[in-house]
């Protein structure tokens, strides 16, 4: 049947051009007092081409079995497909021996060396307070429950540490995760289903990039920060489009961008948002304890009432300097997480240690204002000093405790210029070693 089928083809576009030249008035004949023409001809024709091409049997090769020693030879030339591909010469990693707290400086294979590479933002690690509230909760509780959460996993400082950010935030509920960057990778497939639409920003971190992958929701990207491309998608998304109306709409952001430093502007993206009937899910993960006059993160910031951003979520292992996750808005959003979202169903609950820590670390960060001073004070005068850094130029925001650097000049490959990057960045470390 398959073989046929061209011939067939073939055989009707002939004869579809004999029909013309039938059909013209002189080729019309009459048979025993019957009036026959041309295309008459051809489709009689045609009709018994189709019937012989379709009775006749279609080409088998004949089956003859392997032999013993074909087997054997085609066995011994096989190959398995390797798991991974081969490491080059100079892409192993030697990974550096860190011998004591990671604090802005820090001994790293039996040297003292400053450290830029910790994400200690509020310079926390090592504070008195928090190993104190540490101590306290390992002495109480031990180092965990073994447990998740809805399971027996819930102990009372958790309940506390939830408490304590949701009051911090102005927020009615948050939810601990165990793991910070399971959080946002867990809370967006929790409420983000197949057949929503999500417009994310195209410079999202992986956490999020793996949270949008895991909720099998319509994807579509907009321009890293920025607006008039965001407002463009929305506006190709919902413009005539009813069906867009009746399903579940998202716009995922973050506020300082893992992977460039930039700051989102809150402001302008609620504004599109509630002009266009989409929620917003913000990462605030490197903007919590950082920006904002008392360091409550992008709102504060840009003086936008918290209740405008349906969910934020945080890791705590950056300016709170502890472990761990939250998720925090409304009520609705915190309950609906406790049954639906994996990562806190099927995790092991927070040590107990780790949450008391974020519960000091943020007391601590209410009662000394100054902190978010001193960082501000550090990231200036690292702007200050790397400005003038011959074939580089800092690319980040000036608030961003992330402070990116890039070549002024591209060499005209990505993948130079990824060599090139990397080379100044070997050479920096070893400097200081």
């Amino acid at each position: 049947m398959d073989m046929a089928l061209p011939v067939v083809n073939a055989t009707a576009a002939v004869l579809a051009r004999v029909s013309a030249a039938f059909n013209a008035p002189f080729a019309r004949a009459v048979v025993f007092g019957v009036h026959i023409d041309g295309h008459l001809v051809v489709e009689g024709l045609l009709i018994a081409v189709i019937v012989f091409q379709l009775t006749r049997k279609s080409y088998k090769p004949p089956k003859k079995p392997l032999t013993e020693k074909e087997i054997d030879e085609l066995c011994d030339e096989w190959e398995p497909e390797l798991l991974c591909p081969p490491i080059k010469d100079g892409a192993r990693i030697d990974t550096p021996m860190l011998e004591s707290a990671a604090g802005p400086h820090t001994i790293v294979d039996g040297k003292e060396v400053v450290n830029f590479a910790s994400a200690n933002y509020l310079g926390l690690i090592g504070n008195e307070k928090i190993i104190d509230s540490c101590v306290g909760s390992l002495e109480k509780y031990g180092v965990g429950s073994c447990g998740p959460r809805g399971f027996y996993g819930t102990i009372d400082v958790h309940l506390d540490c939830e408490a304590k950010i949701a009051k911090f935030l102005g927020t009615p509920d948050s939810i601990l995760y165990s793991y910070g960057i399971s959080t946002i990778f867990s809370v967006i497939p929790a409420f983000c289903k197949k057949g929503d639409i999500i417009v994310a920003d195209e410079g999202v971190h992986w956490a999020v990039q793996n949270g949008l992958h895991l909720s099998r929701s319509t994807v579509v990207y907009f321009k890293h920060n920025d607006m008039a491309s965001l407002a463009s998608t929305l506006e190709k998304l919902t413009r005539g489009n009813k069906r867009a109306e009746k399903i579940r709409r998202y716009i995922v952001v973050e506020s300082i961008y893992q992977n460039s430093g930039q700051i989102a502007p809150l402001d302008e993206i609620v504004r599109l948002k509630e002009k266009y009937r989409f929620r917003v899910i913000l990462e605030e993960s490197h903007s919590f304890g950082v920006l904002g006059k008392s360091g409550r993160g992008l709102a504060e910031h840009y003086g936008v009432p918290v209740e405008k951003i349906d969910i934020i979520t945080a890791g705590m292992g950056n300016a709170l300097a502890t472990d761990g996750g939250f998720c925090t808005g409304s009520v609705r959003v915190v309950d609906h997480q406790r049954l639906s979202s994996s990562g806190y169903v099927f995790s092991a609950s927070l040590p107990p240690y780790l949450a008391s820590a974020a519960v000091s670390a943020v007391n601590y960060l209410e009662e000394n204002p100054s902190v978010l001073a001193n960082l501000r004070s550090n990231i200036a005068l690292l702007h200050k000093g790397l400005s003038d850094t011959p074939g580089l130029e800092i690319s980040s925001h000036v608030l961003s405790p992330i402070v990116f650097l890039k070549l002024k000049k591209s060499t005209g490959s990505p993948t130079t210029d990824l060599d090139l990057l990397e080379t100044i960045a070997e050479r920096v470390s070893l400097s200081q070693l």
